[in-house]
This record gives structure tokens, sequence and C-alpha cells, in this order.
């Protein structure tokens, strides 16, 4: 059983900067997809950023782009998500969610129903 726990959300205003970390543990196959996704009240959950683990590949949405980075410290099995220039509409409970043991030729994706093992989540607030 994969368990997921993030940590590092909180309250920042416009401009500031935060990383989240997201601790994995139960999986014993380096094929996985990590990903990070957020919802905002009365919004979809929408993806933010993936990661592949195995070969660090990574992918992010347009809305975050050259702004969210995602990684990973393969050794403390945990994956980052460093969200710089923040705005008040990145506002949202932000969540990792995991896929394991994916085929080699799998492509890592952004939606949610893909994946079948979350955290509890992380709130983030960004004040104008």
């Amino acid at each position: 059983q994969v368990q997921l726990v993030e940590s590092g959300g909180g309250s920042v205003q416009a401009g500031g900067s935060l990383r989240l970390s997201c601790a994995a543990s139960g999986y014993n196959n380096r094929r996985n997809c990590i990903a990070w996704f957020r919802q905002a009240p009365g919004k979809e959950r929408e993806g933010v950023a993936v990661i592949r683990t195995s070969s660090g590949y990574t992918y992010s949405a347009d809305s975050v782009k050259g702004r969210f980075t995602i990684s990973q410290d393969k050794a403390k099995s945990t994956v980052y998500l460093q969200m710089n220039s923040l705005k008040p509409e990145d506002t949202g409970m932000y969540s990792c969610a995991a896929l394991a043991n994916v085929a080699s030729s799998y492509v890592c994706s952004l939606s949610p129903a893909a994946y079948n093992f979350w955290g509890q989540g992380t709130q983030v607030t960004v004040s104008s």
C-alpha cells in the first residue's frame, strides 16, 4: 500500500514562494508517476505537475510553467513542488498522488482519474 504525506503548505503574499513536499512509502518499483494536484473551493481538481520517478521526466500544466518546478530526492523517496511567483489564483488544497508500477512505455499524465493513491493534502493560501 502506497502512502503519501504532504507538507509545506501555508499562507503567503502574492509574489512569494513555497515548497511543498510529498513523502512516499510502500512501493518497491522505481517506475512510478507522482503528481501534484490542486483544488480550489467550488472548482474541479486540476493537475499541476508530474514526475516519472525512474527517469526524472517532468511535465507541468501551462498555468504554472515557468513558476512551479517539480523535483525528487530518490534517497528520501520525496517529491517536491517549488512554487515561485505565487498568485491568488494558486490558492487551494494541494495533494500529491501516485500511480505505482507503471509499464516502461506508460506516459504519466495530469488526469486525476489515472491515480490510485492520494495524500491528505496541504492548504496553500495566496493573498493579494
